[in-house]
């Protein structure tokens, strides 16, 4: 984890991006990316639930070790889900062992950064697991900011901002995520902070994080304003699926080129075969 600190001093660009299973794992690290985040996002893009409380540790961990075995270069990173951190410190250690140890992650992400967050980061550091933070709006908590909004625009959040991002650094967290918070909020700590600040809809920052369905234009209906679709991925499965629903019942597919022989000898023995049996 030392390397990101490095990158960051050297100015070097950190580029994450989510993946949640192992064809598309391989097709994010074939990409170039550095860093790869299981998110808890998955229990919307991927299991249909209606927000990220939902998923559960074991749904996380099998996605999480379908991505590590896509994934043979970049580092992957893995959201705690919410409820499997919130009792103890020694619960919150149990959860990131595990996803070490049954799901291969690099290291784990907790989002907030209030007193209890901050422990939780402590005691997973102490046990030997890099830990990433998440400041601004955080998901699995958003009702309880007034919901999936932008922080940072009153002097109130702004100022939680910049005291939550120094509290992550100094708990021991190796990166911060930062999402939904002005740039120029953001501005005031990045360059103070020694850890890389990896924005989502937070200005340039140190790096960048989105969700792979959001920026290859799977998700259907609106999106957040950070998000930016470089991709019509969504689009062209419909149309491959569209076309392939057409030939079927057209009779077009499957073609000559698509269909197994036979000798004429074994088409005879299996017409023998099934007058014996009637």
């Amino acid at each position: 984890m030392l390397r990101l600190a490095e990158m960051k001093a050297q100015g070097e660009q950190l580029v994450m991006v989510t993946a949640y299973d192992y064809p598309t794992a391989r097709i994010v690290d074939r990409a170039g990316v550095d860093l790869v985040l299981v998110g808890d996002s998955g229990a919307q893009v991927v299991l249909g639930h209606s927000s990220t409380v939902s998923v559960t540790t074991d749904e996380m961990l099998v996605l999480a070790g379908a991505v590590r075995r896509g994934v043979s270069r970049a580092l992957v990173v893995c959201d705690v889900p919410f409820g499997s951190t919130e009792v103890s410190d020694a619960q919150a250690v149990e959860t990131a062992i595990r996803f070490v140890k049954e799901a291969g992650a690099d290291a784990v992400k907790i989002e907030g950064a209030g007193p209890d967050r901050l422990s939780r980061i402590r005691a997973i550091t102490a046990a030997g697991i890099p830990v990433f933070g998440h400041i601004g709006l955080t998901p699995q908590t958003a009702t309880a900011l007034g919901g999936l909004r932008a922080q940072g625009r009153t002097v109130e959040t702004a100022e939680r901002a910049v005291t939550e991002a120094l509290a992550v650094e100094e708990a021991g967290a190796v990166a911060v995520v930062v999402e939904a918070v002005p740039t120029k909020i953001t501005e005031v700590f990045a360059s103070e902070l020694r850890i890389p600040v990896i924005g989502i809809g937070a200005g340039p920052a140190d790096g960048q994080v989105l969700v792979l369905h959001d920026l290859a234009g799977i998700t259907e209906g609106k999106t957040a304003k950070f998000v930016k679709q470089f991709g019509q991925v969504g689009d062209a499965l419909h149309a491959a699926v569209e076309a392939y629903t057409s030939e079927v019942r057209s009779g077009v597919f499957p073609g000559a080129e698509h269909q197994y022989g036979a000798d004429d000898e074994v088409v005879e023995a299996a017409r023998a075969a099934l007058k014996r049996l009637r």
